[in-house]
C-alpha cells in the first residue's frame, strides 16, 4: 500500500451510507449561530462560543448502549472535517468504543493520519460502526472492527490478542469505553449498575492495558480516557465519577511504571461531551436538554474538539510528556 498521505482521501469520503451522508450535508457547525463550513473551521479563527450547537437541544432517550446516528442533533466527530497530515503513518491502534462520540473521534483522526486501527464496541452499535470502518477506509487505511463485550476478560484477552494479528502488531492504545447511567441516590444504584460500570470503565482498561503488554515496545502510546468527574464529580454520577478517578490515578501509576520501557502512558479528561452516552442514561432525561450549558462556553463540546490531542499523545511530538491529564472541558479549569 502506498504509504504517501492521501489528502483527496482525506477530504472526500465517498462511499458512505446514506444515514452518514446526510448528516455530512447537514454538519454541526452549520446549525449555530456562525454558519460556515466543518472544513473551513480548521483552517480560519472561529468563536468557540458559537462553532458548534448550543442548548436547548430537543428531549431525546435511547436504550443503552445508544446510537450516534439517532441523535439530534448529530455529534461531530470530525466525519468531514478532521484533516490528517501524517503524523501518525504507519502506526498500528486498537481503540475502544470507537463506533461513536469520543472514539470515533480519536479513530477517524488515527487513520487519516495515517494509522491503521482496529476498534471494539458492542454489538448492539454496528450501525455506527459500519460507518466508522467505510471512514477508516476512506482515508486509505486499513479498519478491523472487534465487537464484543469487555465487561469480561477472556473477551479482553482476545481483542488485544485479535486487534495485534490482524494489525501485525500495536503501538497505540486508547482506553476509551465506558459506562455512565445517572442515578439521583446511592440508594438508587443496584448492585448490577456499579459492576457493570466498575467492569466497564476499570477492569477492562487494566485486562487490556495488561494483555497488551506484550506488543508494546519504545515509542508506544496508552491514552485513557478519564473525565473531568474526575475532579469535579456530578452528583448524580456517584459509580461513573470513581471510575474516572480511579482512571486517572491508573494513569499517573502505570505512566511511573512504563518510563524505563520507553511507552508513554497519558489521559484526556473532557468535560460534557455531546455523545450517545448522554440520552442513553448518561444524563437524567429532564437535564439532557440543557446538557452542557454550565460551561463558560454555554455548550457541550464536540467528539471532534477532542480529537488532535489523541492524535497529539499518540504521536512522536508529545515524546517527553508521560503520566500526565489533558483537559478539554470549555473553560471549567480541571485538571
Amino acid at each position: 500500500m502506498d504509504e504517501k498521505p492521501d489528502s483527496t482521501r482525506r477530504l472526500v469520503v465517498g462511499g458512505l451510507s446514506a444515514g452518514l451522508a446526510a448528516a455530512m450535508s447537514a454538519p454541526a457547525a452549520a446549525q449555530n449561530a456562525n454558519p460556515g463550513s466543518q472544513q473551513s473551521a480548521w483552517l480560519t479563527p472561529q468563536d468557540p462560543i458559537t462553532q458548534y450547537p448550543r442548548p436547548p437541544f430537543p428531549a431525546q432517550q435511547q436504550p443503552w448502549p445508544g446510537l450516534q446516528s439517532k441523535m439530534t442533533p448529530r455529534p461531530d466527530s470530525g466525519e468531514t472535517s478532521y484533516k490528517g497530515s501524517g503524523r501518525l503513518m504507519g502506526r498500528k491502534a486498537l481503540v475502544t468504543g470507537g463506533d461513536s462520540g469520543i472514539g470515533r473521534a480519536a479513530v477517524i483522526a488515527f487513520a487519516r493520519e495515517g494509522a491503521d486501527v482496529a476498534f471494539n464496541y458492542l454489538p448492539a452499535e454496528e450501525p455506527d460502526a459500519k460507518e466508522v470502518v467505510q471512514l477508516i477506509e476512506a482515508a486509505g487505511r486499513k479498519a478491523y472492527p472487534l465487537p464484543g463485550d469487555i465487561r469480561q476478560e477472556s473477551f479482553c484477552n482476545q481483542l488485544v490478542t485479535d486487534a495485534a494479528q490482524k494489525l501485525g502488531g500495536l503501538d497505540i492504545l486508547v482506553n476509551n469505553a465506558a459506562r455512565q447511567h445517572a442515578q439521583a441516590s446511592i440508594t438508587d444504584i443496584p448492585t448490577d449498575q456499579f459492576d457493570a460500570t466498575f467492569k466497564t470503565n476499570v477492569y477492562a482498561m487494566f485486562w487490556i492495558t495488561k494483555a497488551a503488554m506484550q506488543y508494546l515496545g519504545p515509542g508506544a502510546s496508552i491514552i485513557n480516557t478519564a473525565s473531568i468527574n474526575a475532579y469535579e464529580p456530578s452528583e448524580e454520577l456517584l459509580d461513573y465519577a470513581s471510575t474516572k478517578g480511579a482512571i486517572m490515578i491508573f494513569t499517573k501509576c502505570l505512566a511511573k511504571q512504563l518510563a524505563d520501557k520507553g511507552i508513554r502512558v497519558n489521559a484526556v479528561a473532557p468535560g460534557p461531551i455531546w455523545t450517545p452516552l448522554q440520552p442513553s442514561g448518561g444524563q437524567m432525561p429532564d437535564k439532557l436538554p440543557k446538557f452542557g450549558s454550565n460551561t463558560p462556553y454555554g455548550r457541550p463540546g464536540q467528539p471532534v474538539e477532542l480529537a488532535p490531542i489523541y492524535v497529539l499523545l499518540a504521536s512522536q511530538e508529545s515524546s517527553y510528556a508521560t503520566g500526565q491529564v489533558y483537559g478539554a472541558e470549555g473553560g471549567r479549569g480541571w485538571p
